[in-house]
């Protein structure tokens, strides 16, 4: 990263910055382009390792993409404003990128689990997910996350770092 001064280091604080995020995008390869989609999400995490989950439908570009080539760049960000400063326009935010690979989620418990972390996420903690009436017919797509990094331009009073 070229501005280390705006580099997240910290799983924990990267963790934190993506579970901010409203949505991310999945990035993956097609035959010819690149293809990003945007998805709802839920991510989990288990010491340094960080795990997203996202649901679809079972067939699309994105599922016959991702069965051809699993691996991914999931990107997500929190835009918060542009501002002039001594140094000319900035923008303000935070973001994350990790790269992995994606896998299809086949164990009815961890669809399950999945499907509790995407919608307490959102706000649903206590939703039941057996109300979901999509739910049998939904693939959950499972993202590990090999490596991830973050980044942030806050203004000094809202910087974490200092």
């Amino acid at each position: 990263m070229r501005r280390k001064n705006r580099e997240v280091v910290k799983t924990e604080e990267i963790f934190d910055i993506l579970l901010r995020c409203d949505t991310i995008r999945v990035c993956m390869q097609g035959e010819e382009y690149p293809y990003a989609v945007p998805v709802s999400f839920g991510a989990e995490r288990k010491d340094e390792s960080i795990t997203v989950y996202f649901h679809c439908a079972k067939q699309g570009m994105k599922v016959e993409m991702l069965k051809n080539a699993p691996n991914v760049c999931i990107e997500g960000d929190i835009f918060y404003k542009t501002e002039t400063t001594d140094y000319g326009i900035t923008a303000r935010y935070e973001s994350v990128i990790g790269f992995g690979t994606c896998e299809w989620v086949q164990q009815p418990e961890e669809i399950r689990k999945a499907l509790c972390l995407l919608t307490e996420h959102y706000g649903y903690r206590d939703y039941p997910i057996e109300k979901c009436a999509a739910s049998d017919h939904l693939l959950v797509g499972k993202c590990v996350l090999k490596q991830v990094t973050g980044k942030r331009n806050l203004p000094q009073s809202k910087d974490v770092n200092n």
